[in-house]
């Protein structure tokens, strides 16, 4: 039983997998056609110029039961594999670039599976063409040999260029490159280059031409662009010279000469042709067409034109002859010619050079001796030259030059024609000069001028010069400086000045002297210019450090230069410095310092420069000094009385230290002092002015010296405000008294009284108001304002007894004067107060000096 159960499940395992079997499908693409982008990729087509990276197409397939498929994408060993799939979505994209005209097809193995079976099958892609590849030229260089006689319109070359595109991208257009002179074209379809119509070529004109041909495809896309590519090619086109242009002669115009000693077959010139044609010359043949006169032969291949008879025997002095050049052809016929004329000229023969004579026959060196700096212009007489030539009109001409240091001398005349006398003028008098050289050379230069021989001769112009006094000594410098430590013996070396005179013997002999304030203190050494102190001078730095005079250079004629001498006396540390006094009072409050200060009379620092400390100290460690200052301070510890009497256990407190004073110098001194300070603790003031005061209780001098300057100041802007206004009002408003005659009164004479106005100062524009206290009545206060009267001068005093003089002028009587201002300004209460007062007091015053005046009035009448 246990058997059957057991073959039982085996048939239904076998029965199951047989059933599976049977229902497992293979996948499959999808075949959409070559024009698709998605399917198997069988017979797609993807352009050139597409760019990596590019997502070009989609495996796309299925599994018949509905499972998940995987893509694949292989290529042949040893290929390039332009395609990379991803295995899920079945993206395909672009590895590499695409070249058609490489390669324009490209096989692959596109598969599918769903992980128990798998399709394979075999695909092509077509790449398609782009616009990327330029014409090219075949064939290159292009060189060609054209004659110059080529016919206008013949085809001389023809280019070819390729395109390996497709379609227009691949077709080929052809031009020349534009130029002003073009002389050739081309034919856009075939290439063919021909001579433009209407030109010529000329090969005497441009030999070479240069030209550029361009080739240009019909266009295309490239990268979703119209493009249209070009290439170019330099095409070389040499000329081929013909035989189409005559001789010419070379070097024309030619003139020829025959001298008096020629003799025949004398050459007299040759002449030169040339065949026009250079690319291809032709050899050249001369004869002489006339002119002749059986005087002259020409050579037929050379062209030398020669003497055919003596000299003696021509009848001529100017003969014109014709010579031709002919081309010799391949036969030896003559073709083209030129004809040009030889001027030939019979002359004498220049056979004397120009000599220099002195007063004896010729001379080739002229010497003279003089002094130095003669006058411009004057003429060196002690030259006695005369210069010849023996020829005969133009080879008689030549000219004189002077040859030496420039624009010393000059020579007269310039051009001469067969003799003439030699003259030498000064033209630079600086330049003869005797400190230059002793001795001046030139050389007199004859050179002829219209003469092909150009003979020339040459003479020595020594002058030896005689010195004078034309020079002042002149020092090295302008100025001297010098230093000289301070308490130097006397006789000691300050410094040594130079003066050069470049004049000879006695003229150059420089004697030296000094002057000028402090120069007393001085020597200075005749003939070397050594500077010493005078043996009884004692220099002190502290007394005078700075010194300046003058040094003198003189020759012997009283020629002479000044240069200023500048003495700085060095400062050395003689002095130690001095405290005022040796036992000084000091008081001190707590939190304030005490100062102490020593002089020291050295005249520099460091030598002056003072250093503070503290070297004993009652009690000890109590007290701080500012090194520099000299200020004295407690510690900082110490800040009240209580400490203080802590310290010393005393009431009195009166402690005492031993302050030392250091100078910098070297060596270095001091000194010392003792100082008895009184310590004590003040009730602090406050303000500016308290702060003053605590700095100023050690110097009271200083405080009452202050407060003094502030009264006067105060003072002085009270006279002055008081003077401006009583100057202001007394000018503008002075009333001068009418003329009149009073006649005396009788003895009961009634004193005069005299009321001051009252100024009414209720505002500030009343200040000025006059009133009479008599003829005024009184007015209520509730009663309203009335204008105020005018000002009224004061009532005259009689006249005195005496009788006045007819031409006396009448005295003015001072008078007070009103002035009316406006009421309508306000000012503040302040304002108010300062101009009462300011009122007040003028008014005060004004009163004084009138009643003054009156009363002396008065005892002049009676």
């Amino acid at each position: 039983m246990k058997e059957y159960k057991k073959t039982h499940a085996l048939l239904l395992l076998l029965l199951l997998h047989y059933s599976l079997g049977q229902s497992d499908y293979a996948p499959h693409f999808y075949d959409n056609g070559p024009s698709s982008t998605s399917g198997n990729m069988a017979l797609f087509s993807i352009s050139e110029d597409t760019p990596v990276g590019t997502q070009i197409y989609i495996l796309n397939g299925t599994d018949p039961e509905g499972d998940p498929v995987r893509y694949g994408l292989t290529f042949d060993k040893g290929s390039t594999e332009y395609f990379r799939v991803d295995p899920k979505s079945g993206n395909v994209t672009l590895l590499q670039e695409l070249d058609r005209e490489k390669q324009d097809e490209i096989s692959m193995t596109v598969s599918i599976t769903d992980g128990r079976n798998k399709v394979i099958e075999t695909v092509r892609v077509f790449v398609t063409d782009a616009n990327d590849e330029p014409p090219e030229f075949q064939n290159l260089p292009f060189i060609i040999d054209v004659p110059e006689d080529t016919a206008p319109g013949t085809s001389i070359y023809r280019v070819h260029a390729v395109d390996k595109d497709l379609g227009s991208g691949g077709s080929v257009s052809y031009y020349l490159q534009s130029s002003p002179f073009a002389k050739f074209t081309i034919d856009g379809h075939s290439g063919i280059i021909r001579v433009k119509p209407g030109e010529t070529l000329d090969y005497e004109t441009t030999p070479t031409y240069f030209v550029t041909a361009v080739a240009k495809d019909g266009g295309g896309r490239y990268k979703g662009k119209h493009q249209v590519l070009t290439s170019t090619a330099t095409v070389t086109i040499n000329v081929l010279d013909a035989q189409d242009t005559p001789p010419s002669f070379v070097g024309t115009p030619y003139f020829g000469y025959i001298y008096e000693v020629s003799v025949p077959g004398s050459e007299i010139y040759t002449v030169s042709a040339k065949d026009g044609d250079q690319g291809n010359p032709n050899p050249i043949y001369y004869s002489i067409v006339n002119g002749s006169d059986g005087v002259f032969d020409i050579n037929s291949t050379s062209g030398c034109i020669s003497l055919a008879t003596l000299p003696s025997l021509l009848r001529n002095e100017l003969y014109e002859i014709k010579v031709k050049a002919s081309e010799v052809g391949p036969n030896n016929q003559l073709l083209d010619y030129d004809v040009t004329t030889v001027t030939v000229r019979v002359v004498d023969l220049n056979n004397h050079p120009p000599t220099f004579y002195g007063e004896n026959g010729p001379q080739s060196k002229f010497e003279v001796t003089m002094y130095e700096h003669p006058p411009a212009g004057e003429i060196l007489r002690g030259f006695k030259i005369t210069v010849n030539d023996s020829d005969q009109g133009a080879n008689a001409k030549f000219k004189l030059r002077l040859v030496g240091p420039s624009r010393v001398l000059r020579v007269v005349p310039q051009t001469v024609l067969n003799e003439a006398q030699v003259t030498i003028i000064v033209e630079d008098t600086s330049g003869i000069d005797y400190e230059k050289g002793p001795t001046l050379s030139f050389k007199l230069l004859a050179v002829e001028i219209d003469t092909p021989e150009r003979f020339s001769a040459t003479a020595d112009i020594v002058i030896n010069l005689l010195d004078t006094n034309d020079n002042v000594p002149v020092f090295t410098s302008e100025y001297y400086i010098a230093r000289v430590p301070e308490n130097s013996p006397g006789g000691s070396s300050v410094v040594s000045v130079t003066a050069n005179d470049p004049d000879s013997g006695s003229w150059g002999e420089v004697k030296y002297a000094i002057y000028g304030s402090g120069s007393d203190l001085f020597a200075i050494h005749p003939s070397t210019g050594l500077i010493i102190t005078q043996p009884w001078t004692s220099l002190d730095a502290e007394m005078r450090s700075k010194y300046n005079f003058y040094v003198k250079a003189e020759d012997s004629e009283g020629k002479y230069s000044i240069a200023e001498v500048f003495v700085s006396v060095l400062d050395i540390n003689d002095h130690s410095p001095e405290f005022d006094e040796e036992f000084q009072e000091k008081t001190m409050i707590i939190g304030t310092a005490v100062k102490v200060q020593a002089m020291d009379e050295d005249a520099e620092s460091p030598n002056n420069v003072i250093e503070y400390s503290i070297m004993t100290a009652d009690p000890d460690n109590a007290f701080d000094i500012n090194a520099v200052t000299g200020e004295i301070q407690l510690k900082p510890f110490i800040k009240s009385m209580e400490i203080v009497q802590n310290i010393t256990k005393q009431k009195d407190c009166k402690w005492s230290l031993v302050v030392q004073a250091r100078d910098r110098g070297s060596p270095s001194f001091s000194t010392t002092a003792v100082v008895n300070i009184d310590i004590t603790e003040a009730t602090p003031l406050k303000g500016p002015m308290g702060a003053f005061l605590m700095k100023s209780r050690d110097n009271p001098l200083r405080a009452l010296g202050l407060l003094a300057f502030i009264i006067l100041v105060l003072v002085g802007v009270t006279v002055l405000i008081s003077t401006v206004m009583y100057m202001r009002n007394s000018k503008s408003n002075r009333i001068m008294p009418a003329r009149r005659i009073i006649k005396r009164r009788p003895r009961d004479q009634r004193t005069w009284k005299f009321k001051i106005p009252v100024i009414k100062l209720s505002s500030p524009a009343e200040k000025f108001l006059v009133s009479d206290p008599e003829s005024s009545p009184p007015q209520e206060t509730s009663s309203p304002r009335l204008k105020p009267p005018p000002p009224i001068a004061p009532c005259l005093p009689p006249p005195p007894p005496s009788n006045t003089r007819a031409n006396e002028r009448p005295r003015a009587v001072p008078t007070i004067s009103g002035a009316l201002t406006s009421k309508g300004l306000k000012k503040t209460k302040s304002g108010r107060r300062k101009e009462g007062n300011m009122s007040s007091a003028l008014v005060s015053e004004l009163k004084m000096k009138l009643e003054q005046k009156i009363n002396e009035n008065n005892q002049g009448y009676y």
